[in-house]
């Protein structure tokens, strides 16, 4: 069995807030095959996002290692990291934002090349063309506009042609589809999927919208509170969610249908503060099977059958 792409290990990041700490990411590990999808899903706050820069070293981890294709990307100077990002890329969550309103679209897609040192300009045009092209913008019309020009799906078309141009191995895709429209996410959705195919991606795709997330992975990553609960297949974590935060997750997840009433099971209001979570299990305060185990012991991370890992001492399966 080959190595995966990606692989993370104890993964810590540490924020100093008021001479306290918070722990944003609390020893997490998890790994992402060559070509494969793994979705990253929880509440927000949880910590996705900061586990997604933290890979790309754009937040430095407090602790632990992150290895890419092989390489320790902690121990890399910034001259060797910038060199690296080639192969990394990440799609933000607010595409809008993300782009500057005072730059033509040709310029922002074509600046990685300039910064990775394609100095020929025709190369350059040739390249934004095609990229512009492959997610279904016309460059001819689009190149020399403003972002304020364009609707929020397509400056989301826009970030992903930016985030191709250097063709990536890895692309993290942060909340890609939250501030987009319901009719536009299934296009962008599509999208990265075409994508994926004709460029061979490998992608980690960081959502608080399971079903978001089971339209794109093939594994899914439930994280809770700066740490991972469950890991498994998608179809096997939606047919039988090993940990109760899991499955309240699922049962949180809108019925088109106005005679189906909510879940009464699923927790109201904000989860724990991270600058002082609870002991043992994070999920506990919130949990209907917690009991003393639960306070006193953290659970660590096993094996439950069909290829899930759960840390919860009373799982739903496989306990």
């Amino acid at each position: 069995m080959s190595a995966p792409l990606l692989s993370v290990e104890n993964l810590t990041v540490e924020y100093a807030i008021g001479g306290r700490s918070l722990f944003a990411v609390s020893d997490v590990s998890l790994h992402v095959d060559r070509g494969e999808t793994l979705g990253l899903v929880g509440e927000s706050g949880c910590g996705k996002s900061t586990l997604g820069r933290a890979v790309l070293q754009l937040r430095p981890p407090t602790g632990g290692k992150v290895v890419f294709d092989g390489t320790e990307l902690t121990t890399l100077d910034a001259p060797s990291m910038r060199q690296m990002r080639k192969r990394l890329q990440l799609i933000f969550q607010d595409p809008i934002a993300s782009l500057n309103p005072r730059r033509r679209i040709g310029d922002i897609i074509a600046e990685p090349l300039i910064i990775t040192g394609v100095a020929d300009k025709a190369e350059r045009d040739r390249r934004v063309r095609e990229v512009m092209t492959a997610v279904g913008l016309d460059p001819d019309v689009a190149m020399g506009r403003l972002p304020h020009e364009f609707s929020g799906g397509q400056c989301q078309r826009i970030c992903i042609a930016r985030a191709l141009i250097l063709e990536p191995e890895l692309v993290i895709c942060d909340e890609p589809v939250s501030a987009l429209d319901v009719s536009i996410r299934a296009q962008i959705l599509n999208l990265l999927e075409e994508m994926k195919r004709r460029y061979g991606l490998t992608l980690l795709f960081i959502a608080h919208d399971l079903a978001v997330v089971k339209a794109v992975s093939d594994r899914i990553a439930v994280m809770y509170l700066g740490k991972l609960c469950e890991v498994g297949p998608t179809e096997a974590v939606f047919a039988r969610p090993a940990h109760p935060y899991t499955a309240l997750l699922l049962e949180a997840i809108p019925v088109p249908d106005p005679t189906v009433r909510p879940s009464a099971n699923v927790p109201i209001g904000e989860p724990p503060s991270p600058l002082n979570p609870p002991s043992g299990c994070r999920f506990r305060t919130r949990c209907p099977r917690a009991d003393a185990q639960c306070a006193a012991e953290v659970p660590l991370r096993r094996p439950v059958g069909g290829g899930q890992s759960v840390a919860c001492h009373h799982p739903l399966a496989g306990g």
